[in-house]
């Protein structure tokens, strides 16, 4: 068995395809176990090739799993998640260098590189192909609407929330886009779709994914379905911060993904105070309404 760790969320997930994907091509005849969330099941069910979820959030518990012929982290650098996996006895593990756990093998450890290479450059040192550019997620056979403008203002920190999302949704609206709004944060929600005039939808994980592959655009913060619009090439518009695009923006050759990022290298990239951070706050509505033409226009001619 190949055990990896992954105990994250929706875009998480979807930066780490292309490593599930080069750990499956070099082991086709192994049992792939991923150990993540368990509510994230359906997302990784469109991924392919990996044969069970071993139901994991975070690292505050032991895996129950028999004992991996390799574990490969690719949670963090370490060293609770290195600790995590070595628990469960592998034969070898693959992970960035951690002395604190005791693991000196595998690279280092690079702060500013961004998570899908990240993950690639990990499985290279270990020998393993692993295409950065394979992001895509199969289309669930879902009903959903199609055609529509998705307006995602949520966020889990809200130092992610830019403020101006119910303007932004309305003059979407008023030039003609059939707006709806998604997010578990109902009342920021409810305020965006009653300045759009537009419905609150609330949708399953799979539902969610549909929604996305068939949408005419996503305009959100950066958060798990930004990542969505990127496996589905979906044109959107993202708005970064406290993190930047050279961390967690999509491909730079798809001029149909608009990133707007007004920080600064100095800026933290895990800083998170009590207000919704600067780099968003220097965001205009003017400017992320001509993200969204651009994106659009971008996506016609691709």
């Amino acid at each position: 068995m190949i055990l990896v760790l992954r105990a994250l969320g929706v875009g998480d997930l979807a930066a780490s395809v292309p490593a599930l994907r080069a750990i499956r091509a070099a082991f086709p005849a192994r049992t792939l176990a991923l150990a993540a969330p368990g509510w994230l099941t359906p997302l990784v069910d469109l991924i392919g090739g990996v044969d069970h979820v071993l139901p994991a959030d975070g690292l505050g518990r032991p895996l129950h799993a028999e004992a991996p012929e390799i574990a490969v982290n690719l949670h963090g650098r370490g060293p609770q998640s290195h600790r995590l996996l070595q628990a469960t006895e592998p034969a070898k593990l693959w992970a960035f260098a951690a002395p604190a756990a005791g693991h000196l093998d595998g690279p280092t450890w690079t702060e500013e590189e961004h998570e899908v290479r990240r993950w690639c450059r990990l499985l290279r040192w270990y020998g393993l192909d692993a295409d950065e550019t394979d992001l895509s997620l199969r289309v669930p056979s879902v009903d959903v609407a199609k055609n529509v403008t998705i307006v995602h203002p949520g966020a889990k920190s809200p130092s992610r929330r830019w403020p101006h999302f119910p303007e932004v949704a309305r003059r979407l609206a008023t030039a003609g886009h059939r707006v709806v709004v998604t997010g578990t944060e109902t009342d920021l929600a409810a305020e965006v779709a009653r300045a759009a005039g537009a419905p609150v939808l609330s949708t399953s994980l799979t539902e969610l994914a549909g929604l996305v592959a068939h949408a005419r655009l996503v305009v959100s913060g950066d958060t798990g379905i930004a990542h969505l619009a990127t496996a589905y090439r979906t044109p959107s518009v993202v708005l970064f911060g406290p993190v930047p695009p050279r961390r967690w923006g999509p491909p730079a050759d798809r001029p149909y993904h608009r990133a707007i990022w007004h920080g600064t290298r100095a800026d933290r990239g895990d800083a998170a105070g009590p207000g919704v951070h600067p780099a968003l706050l220097k965001i205009g509505i003017g400017e992320v309404l001509d993200a969204a033409e651009q994106a659009e226009r971008h996506a016609v001619a691709a």
